[in-house]
């Protein structure tokens, strides 16, 4: 559908990349990785239409819509949130008009049998099917479950969009685009501000999608689950690897290992050359082989490696104190603002040593609550601070507290003790403030800049108790490796607001839920939690499915457990039926993208004087074409069947 011949992005005397081609074909699912500056963001811009390449081209199928999300865009408020989002059918409106059109004129002529009548008929058939594919009056419905999914309530509906925070809004964007369905859809950063139920909302969504997709995104967990196909931008150059990114990460390294070896024995025989040049130089008889050298030398172009994984860094916090057994103590908590109950009857203990995790919607009390522990609001009960606890908080707002007058390097090497200042360098690269950027005054740093760098100072200050509200908006994958380590390293008190499911798996064994103005705790880590809200959601709608539990009074509490045990056998049969599903799928996606390759093969080859006049390369594409055909119908079949599970 998209197609990038030679493509070439220059800003400086380094290009960001040059020379790169590649294809994006329907049903693609492709994740665009790099490190931060790559050229990620520009790249998407580049296939959006929105910018023009230095060098190359970009090429669109005619008919093919593509849409993209940027990370920062300009948003209007002068609408409801409904209002808003229903932008995204004004062609719909505009197909019912040219519907009607088409059947007054039909209405009004009388040349039944004549061509240009059936031609008309025609249209209008076509026409009424295209509005019925494309949602025609049940677009309502779909907008509405789409904007659930993102988390907004029915309440929010009516609601201005200029009462919404900037991260509300561009949730409504992003409905916006979902809901317009487009061949090719474009996200950059597409989670930055949703929690975890919807991420998991739009993972599913995009995975049930028939457009192809294209995204940046930090959230390891998030691209493993909706993507198949990985293009990294390193050295220049795009490289395209056919696989989801785990298994990316693995071809990585051994493909760094070859570049490495080649790098070194292309050192060694340069090393070879200049030393017979040197040695040679002045030597007569010698002088054609010196030539010689000197051109080989001159015409050797230099081999360059990716660049180092920051996740080989260990951090590890300074000591400190020995915290009391218990540093924070809730018993009946609760905050309201003004008529609004954000939660009531919160009862925690939060032991020494733990590592726990605050998880829910936006908006339900997460950040509201660690700012109750940290005395910065008023609330209702008791909360107690245990015995020598010493807190290092993370906040967004804690980037403006930073010093604008220093510089990024004088910031850390203020907090810095022992052997730290040594790697103080090593730190700042890790964090992507390697070279000149340890020189930047903080006055001039970006928003996410600051915060990665408040990020440092919090590491090396010496705290018992840690409290981190999404602590990797702003980190790449590999930086938040580092941070994770270094964490699961902290012998101290670890509470953590996020909504990334790989950075929490392995590092919390507690999770805290808000919801419905209540806390629940829950024993186990991030992905035990999700398992259980899973199963507790079918069972609720198992339950609903068969009334109410109250319906029939004489219902014995043996009877209950034993609907419960059969409601989990039902929810693990369900999963057992969704895993098929799901890999009849994934067959079926790859035998389509197999016969699509062929018939670009056989394409390739009609193009040419010979192929042309070869007659069994005409029958080979339309035996191709047939094969497609039964091909896109069984991928069909089997997106239906994972969607009825």
């Amino acid at each position: 559908m998209i197609s990038a011949e030679a493509l070439g992005v220059e800003f400086g005397v380094r290009p960001l990349f040059s020379d790169a081609a590649f294809v994006i074909n329907r049903k693609d699912r492709i994740a665009l990785v790099g490190k931060n500056g790559a050229g990620k963001s520009t790249l998407l811009k580049i296939l959006a239409g929105q910018q023009v390449p230095t060098h190359g081209t970009v090429a669109v199928e005619r008919g093919i819509s593509v849409a993209y999300l940027p990370q920062v865009m300009v948003l209007s408020d002068d609408c409801t949130v409904l209002e808003e989002t229903e932008k995204a059918f004004a062609h719909i409106g505009e197909m019912q008009e040219h519907v009607q059109r088409l059947n007054d004129e039909l209405a009004e002529r009388t040349d039944y049998d004549s061509a240009d009548y059936m031609q008309l008929v025609e249209r209008f058939t076509y026409e009424t099917e295209r509005l019925q594919m494309m949602g025609g009056e049940g677009y309502r419905a779909e907008m509405e479950r789409t904007l659930q999914g993102l988390g907004f309530s029915r309440n929010d509906f009516g609601r201005a969009t200029s009462e919404f925070s900037g991260g509300w809004r561009m949730r409504i964007e992003l409905a916006k685009l979902l809901l317009s369905r487009p061949d090719v859809l474009l996200l950059d950063e597409p989670t930055n501000h949703l929690d975890i139920e919807s991420i998991r909302w739009l993972e599913t969504f995009l995975a049930r999608s028939a457009g192809a997709v294209v995204l940046v995104s930090h959230d390891r967990a998030f691209i493993n689950n909706v993507t198949n196909r990985t293009l990294e931008i390193s050295c220049g150059q795009i490289i395209d690897y056919r696989v989801r990114y785990d298994e990316f990460v693995k071809l990585r390294a051994e493909r760094r290992e070859q570049q490495l070896r080649a790098y070194e024995n292309q050192q060694k025989e340069m090393a070879d050359l200049r030393d017979f040049i040197e040695r040679f130089r002045y030597k007569p008889t010698k002088a054609a082989q010196v030539q010689s050298r000197i051109k080989q030398l001159e015409k050797m172009v230099p081999i360059e490696v990716d660049e180092v994984e920051t996740a080989s860094l260990h951090l590890k916090f300074p000591p400190c104190t020995r915290s009391g057994d218990y540093p924070v103590i809730c018993e009946d908590v609760c905050k309201d603002y003004g008529g609004h109950n954000v939660f009531s009857g919160v009862n925690l203990t939060i032991e020494r040593g733990e590592k726990i995790a605050f998880v829910g919607r936006n908006g339900e009390g997460k950040s509201t609550l660690v700012k109750c522990i940290m005395g910065e609001i008023t609330h209702g009960g008791s909360l107690r601070i245990g015995h020598n606890v010493e807190i290092g908080y993370y906040a967004q707002n804690q980037a403006q507290l930073l010093d604008d007058e220093q510089t990024v390097f004088d910031t850390i090497d203020r907090v810095a003790t022992g052997d730290v200042r040594l790697r103080i360098r090593d730190i700042l690269g890790a964090f992507m403030f390697g070279g000149e950027a340890s020189d930047k005054k903080v006055k001039v740093l970006s928003g996410g800049e600051r915060s990665r760098l408040a990020m440092i100072k919090l590491l090396l200050e010496p705290v018992n108790f840690l409290i981190l509200d999404e602590p990797t908006n702003h980190l790449d994958m590999r930086t938040k490796d580092v941070l994770k380590e270094a964490i699961q390293a902290f012998d101290g008190t670890v509470v953590v607001v996020s909504h990334d499911r790989e950075f929490l798996d392995g590092l919390v064994t507690k999770v805290y839920e808000f919801g419905g103005g209540r806390v629940r705790e829950h024993i186990g880590g991030i992905y035990d939690f999700l398992a259980k809200s899973e199963a507790a959601a079918a069972q609720q709608t198992a339950l609903s499915a068969a009334g109410s539990p109250s319906a029939n009074t004489s219902t014995s509490a043996p009877a209950a457990a034993s609907e419960g045990r059969m409601s989990y056998e039902q929810q693990k049969e369900q999963a057992k039926q969704r895993r098929k599903a799901e890999q009849r799928v994934a067959q079926a996606e790859a035998e389509v993208m197999r016969i699509e390759n062929a018939i670009g093969e056989v394409e390739a080859a009609l193009s040419t004087p010979e192929g042309a006049s070869d007659t069994s390369l005409f029958t080979r594409h339309a035996e191709l074409k047939a094969q497609l055909a039964a091909a896109e119908a069984e991928w069909e079949s089997a997106m239906e069947n994972l969607e009825n599970q």
